[in-house]
């Protein structure tokens, strides 16, 4: 295909749209952030507009940098080989995200996992560990090998994350720990 990029780029620009205008107004009962009572909560739109935003700003720098790619013809056995070495570092991020968690609070204090999962460490336990091995190992596959750099890159990513999304609001649960 000899416009690769063009057309991915218009894909995630008309994703991105569907998604802003008609999926989640109609899917979301709340706005993007609401405020209760003086109290301020994130609404149930931020996180899949946040996602619809970044969809549609990738699309967009696709198409623009359309003009600057080189095509690279199709799919080869080294295309399939990355696609699955990232599958496979973001599978075993959100297996360690998930389980490091309950795993840690059974082995260190036998209370059940459910009843500690909004108290400091055991909240931040898998999000730290599941999202640093997933952001590490991306950087690894890309450059084609592990590196500290990596890690150290992956680790403050995390912090980053927790930052924004879990200090400001103190009624958010991060990842995994909304659905254990």
């Amino acid at each position: 295909m000899a416009r690769t990029n063009a057309i991915v780029g218009l894909v995630c620009i008309a994703a991105a749209l569907v998604l802003l205008l008609v999926w989640i107004p109609l899917d979301t009962e709340t706005g993007l952030i609401e405020k209760v009572r003086r109290r301020v909560t994130i609404g149930d739109a931020l996180a899949p507009t946040l996602a619809a935003v970044f969809i549609l700003v990738s699309g967009i720098m696709m198409l623009a940098l359309e003009r600057k790619s080189v095509d690279q013809g199709g799919l080869s056995r080294a295309n399939l080989g990355y696609i699955a070495a990232m599958v496979a570092v973001l599978a075993i991020g959100s297996v360690a995200m998930r389980y490091t968690g309950p795993l840690a609070a059974d082995l260190a204090s036998g209370t059940e996992y459910r009843l500690l999962r909004d108290t400091v460490p055991w909240k931040y336990l898998g999000f730290i560990l599941g999202g640093t091995i997933a952001i590490a190992g991306m950087i690894g596959v890309i450059e084609g090998r592990p590196s500290l750099r990596g890690a150290a890159i992956g680790l403050g990513g995390v912090l980053v994350m927790i930052a924004i999304f879990d200090l400001p609001f103190e009624d958010l649960l991060l990842p995994p720990n909304g659905d254990v």
